[in-house]
This record gives structure tokens, sequence and C-alpha cells, in this order.
């Protein structure tokens, strides 16, 4: 059954390798279970109404991707996108019911975009090198949340960061948890990032490191519908819309190019089923937003199943499965997504995979290669993924332009050029 829906020869994988890879991008991302709701609590919406809607959206989102585009990308609520829906809601004096109103309708845009050939256009359009540097930006912001999450990095007054407390015990956990991966990866161990994770959380269960009160709860009841459509026309929150719609879609696009680049999954520069698998993400945005959720994204610890041998969306179903299951080990969950110590090695090593593309950039043609660099370079330093695209974007026509190459860029990239310039002028947003 499986080889037929998931046709696993032809990509070279077997149940045992897609199961692995299911649980450790399930492992990597577990945390938006807990954060989510915590964000958007602080916002006035129902912890518990938030972490069932979480768990939904990403589940419909993250099988749409496995049965229909057969891609081993996990989508779930975004982070950043849920800091936005909380700062409109504080900043606007606007109840959370009008701002879910807001997040419906950009959904249903995204819908209809995603039923055109306009973001599959975009995807095949986006230049070589821009594509090369999304990939390599996703990996540095990555690798920068593992260290900053483990507390190797930390704020510092001289510079923007600085080295942490490596005597502090969960910083000596994640180093030791680093090392003992990067062995087992370097000894071409299968699964080596899960089993890494694994023994990292048993050591830390041992040394008092992961505590949790009970393994099973009764999930509470989901609510349904509860916004507010005639609110946003009544505060004119179009911009609002605008603003969810274009950073969902270039965040998504984005993180979905970075996954793909990373998994072979890219076709002479374009991505099979692309229609499928942007469908995903933009139905889960509509549904999240029913049951009361901020936007959904592709989840760039995608990348973790991916380098850990998940090339189909059997990895998928497996997220998808054990997101729905998380609902009854609330405790559990919620313990192991506290401890960086455990998912902070698999986000840095990825990070360092995605710097393979970079080797196909054309440095010695600064029109290509600074879009890339800019692009990469503002990720990290933003800790947005939609911003680093947004000055790509806005860079590279420029150039080209300049270099007197215009007609070579294709008139979509001159249009969301125009469209980041102005995001990025009048609502600004990480």
């Amino acid at each position: 059954m499986f080889e037929k829906l998931f046709k696993l020869k032809e990509n070279n994988t077997k149940v045992q390798t897609e199961f692995t890879a299911g649980i450790t991008t399930f492992l990597t991302m577990a945390y938006i279970i807990i954060v989510n709701p915590a964000i958007l609590s602080g916002a006035g919406v129902p912890f518990e109404q938030v972490f069932m809607a979480t768990i939904i959206s990403a589940v419909i989102g993250t099988l749409m991707m496995g049965l229909f585009a057969n891609y081993p990308i996990a989508i779930a609520p975004g982070m950043g996108l849920n800091a936005y829906f909380a700062t409109v809601v504080a900043t606007q004096g606007l109840s959370y019911q009008i701002v879910f109103g807001a997040v419906f309708l950009a959904g249903i845009l995204f819908v209809l975009l995603s039923l055109t050939n306009l973001r599959e256009t975009l995807i095949n359009k986006i230049p070589d090198s821009l594509k090369f540097g999304i990939t390599a930006g996703i990996g540095l912001f990555i690798a920068f949340v593992g260290l900053q999450n483990a507390g190797i990095v930390v704020p510092n007054e001289a510079n923007i960061t600085g080295l942490g407390d490596l005597t502090d015990p969960m910083v000596m956990l994640t180093i030791f948890g680093l090392f003992l991966t990067l062995i087992f990866y370097v000894l071409n161990i299968r699964g080596a990032l899960f089993w890494g994770m694994m023994i990292t959380g048993i050591i830390a269960a041992f040394t008092g490191q992961l505590e949790f009160e009970g393994v099973v709860s009764a999930p509470p009841a989901p609510v349904f519908f509860d916004l507010d459509i005639a609110g946003v026309f009544s505060h004119g929150l179009y911009t609002v819309i605008i603003a969810f719609l274009l950073v969902t879609l270039f965040d998504t696009t984005g993180t979905i190019i970075g996954v793909a680049e990373q998994g072979g999954f890219m076709k002479k520069g374009k991505l099979p089923r692309s229609k499928q698998a942007l469908m995903a993400d933009a139905t889960a945005t509509t549904a999240g937003a029913m049951f009361g959720t901020s936007p959904s994204t592709a989840y760039i610890e995608s990348t973790a199943g991916v380098a850990a041998g998940g090339r189909t969306g059997l990895t998928s179903l497996i997220v998808a499965a054990l997101f729905a299951v998380s609902i009854f080990f609330t405790p559990i969950i919620s313990a192991v997504a506290n401890v960086p110590a455990i998912t902070s090695p698999v986000l840095i090593i990825v990070g360092s995979f995605m710097m393979q593309g970079l080797a196909k950039v054309d440095w010695r043609s600064f029109d290509e290669a600074f879009p890339a660099f800019i692009t990469l370079l503002a990720m990290p330093f933003t800790a947005s993924i939609a911003t680093g695209i947004a000055v790509g974007f806005i860079t590279y026509p420029l150039m080209k332009l300049a270099k007197g190459k215009g007609k070579e860029v294709h008139w979509l990239i001159y249009v969301f050029a125009v469209l980041f310039l102005l995001q990025l002028i009048f609502f600004p947003m990480s």
C-alpha cells in the first residue's frame, strides 16, 4: 500500500527510513504545539483553543502535502506570523476574532492564488542565485535559532550576540548531543539525527533536565469559526490581510524551495507537483483560522527529516499522525519542547547541510552573487525568512537593470519586487 501511494522504490527509500524521518521532523518542530498557544494566548485567545487549532491545521496541511504532493514537508502555524497576529491585536485595539477574520480572508485569497499558475510560475521563475541564497539563508537562520535556543549564543551588549556560558548544564548537554550526532552522521549511521536526539533525551531525563508530570491527558474540545469577518471590513484591515498574504506566500514558498533543494526534488529548476504542495499550506491557513490560529506555513524543520532520509509523503503522513496523537500527550510533549538540548543539535547540523547550494552561485558575476549574499545575510540578522526573500527580490532586478540585463528578468519578479518594497516601507514586520 505504501509503495503504491508514495512510490518508495522510485524515490530510493524504505518504510523504516520514512518512519524515522517523520519522527525526526516531528520532534524538531513539536515546540510549535506549545509555543504557538503561548504567543496567541497573550493576545487573548484561549490557550486550549489555540492548542487544538495548531494541531488541526498541522494535520490538515501535512496530510495534504504527503498524500497529494508526495513530499516530506510538514505544515504548521508559522513562527513570526503568530507574533504579528499578537502585535495587531495589541496595537490596534482589536478583538482576536476580528484578526482571525483577516487571517481567514488571507487564507481564501491564498487558496485562490494556489488554484492558478501564479505561485507555481513564481517558483519556476525565481533565479537560481536567489533560490540558492534562500536555501542558504534558511540554513543560517535555523542554525542560529539552534545556537540561541541552547544558550550557546546569547545577546551581548558589546555586539549583537556573544558566546554563552559553556559551563551551563543545558549548553553542555547541547554540545554533547551535537558532537554525538556529528559522529553518528560521519559514520553513516542511518537515522543519525534521530538517534542523536533520542540518546540526548535519555541523558536529559537522567540528569533531571527533562522532567514531566504525567504522560497522557484528555484533549480539550476544539472551537469552530470563532472569527469576525464583518469586523475586518468595518475596521478597514486591508493592509493586514495583504501583510498576512504576502508574508505567508513568500515564507512558505521560500521554505518549500529550501527543502526541495536539500532533498534534490527540484528538476531542471522546477518543482514537480508544486501546485499540490502549495495548496497544502493555503488550505491549512484557512482551516487554522476557522479553528483559531495564525497562518500556517511549510516548516524549515522538515529539512531535519530530509537529512534523516525522508524522500516521500510517507514522512509527512507520519508527522501528521504524530501531531494527531499528540493531543493526548500534552505533558510529555511540552517537556521535550522545553529542552532545547534535544533539538538544537539537529537544527545546527541541518543548517550546515543547506550551505551546499552556494557552490552553484556564480560568484564572479556580481549581479548574481550579491542578491544571493544579501538574501542569506538578511534572514538570520532580521530573524525573518520573509525579510530575506524581500531584499533578495528587490535587489536582483535592480542590479540586472543596472547591468543592462533587465529583459532577462521575468515580469513577475518585478511585480513582487515592487510589492515587497511597499511592504517594507508601509508595514514592515518580522
